[in-house]
């Protein structure tokens, strides 16, 4: 089991409480809609899919969609929710790199959100990745990169990461991120704290490795996988990108 699977697989219990998904949802998928629109997509992989809410929110909107994740956690809850919805997404346990051997079928548009990319921890598995995305898009497919903001993140140093609370009924979390900065290496920190009622707080620390790219590194690498027309958003509601003030880094290219 890698690194990133059991961070995921820890937290697929409480990812959809971590996440105000309806908000989310209504700034995120106007702008990612009108994306898939103008490339003219149908059938859509959505990469690092988690539970599966932008999979499963597109296909409710008429859209071919297949989710995929590293973790089976992950998988098994967007699976358990489509069924719930009676959404026609399809959901495999695939990560980076093995794209093109465990899907048969070729996309018009791909999706990696979140801050994914990031688990790419070198070159190597960057430049591996990019290329097994471009393997499982028709020519001229669009791709949708979403991370951090790392030019920022590293100018500024920034290591810690608003917190973030949720209540349903009795039952109360406390969500607290942080950074360990190696360079451009990073451990990523997740605490999440838990109580029901008046009962005292249970906490479960979790830490996964990144790589904080930066936009020219992966505007460099995305060119080297054969991805042209690049653009670079400030986040998915497609304001402009600024190093040094945007919170995200979302990057749009085609297939050559």
């Amino acid at each position: 089991m890698t690194d990133a699977t059991r961070f995921y697989d820890a937290l697929s219990a409480n990812y959809d409480v971590f996440v105000d998904w309806p908000a989310r949802l209504a700034y995120e998928l106007p702008w990612l809609e009108e994306q898939l629109r103008l490339a003219g997509a149908r059938r859509v992989l959505d990469v690092a899919c988690g539970t599966g809410q932008h999979a499963l929110a597109l296909a409710e909107r008429g859209l071919e969609v297949t989710g995929v994740d590293i973790s089976p956690a992950m998988v098994a809850r967007a699976k358990e929710e489509a069924a719930r919805r009676g959404a026609a997404a399809r959901f495999e346990v695939l990560g980076f790199g093995g794209l093109a051997a465990g899907l048969p079928e070729r996309f018009d548009a791909l999706l990696c959100l979140g801050n994914s990319i990031p688990h790419l921890v070198d070159a190597a598995a960057l430049a591996a990745g990019l290329a097994d995305f471009r393997q499982v898009l028709r020519p001229g497919g669009l791709v949708i990169l979403q991370q951090r903001n790392f030019d920022r993140v590293l100018a500024r140093q920034e290591r810690y990461m608003p917190p973030q609370a949720a209540r349903r009924g009795d039952d109360e979390w406390l969500f607290v991120r942080f950074y360990d900065f190696e360079g451009a290496d990073l451990r990523f920190n997740l605490l999440r704290h838990h109580r029901h009622g008046r009962a005292p707080w249970e906490w479960h620390a979790e830490q996964t490795r990144l790589r904080a790219w930066q936009h020219a590194e992966l505007t460099a690498a995305l060119a080297d996988a054969g991805f042209r027309g690049l653009q670079a958003y400030g986040n998915l509601a497609g304001e402009p990108f600024d190093p040094a003030q945007s919170s995200d880094l979302v990057l749009v290219a085609a297939s050559a």
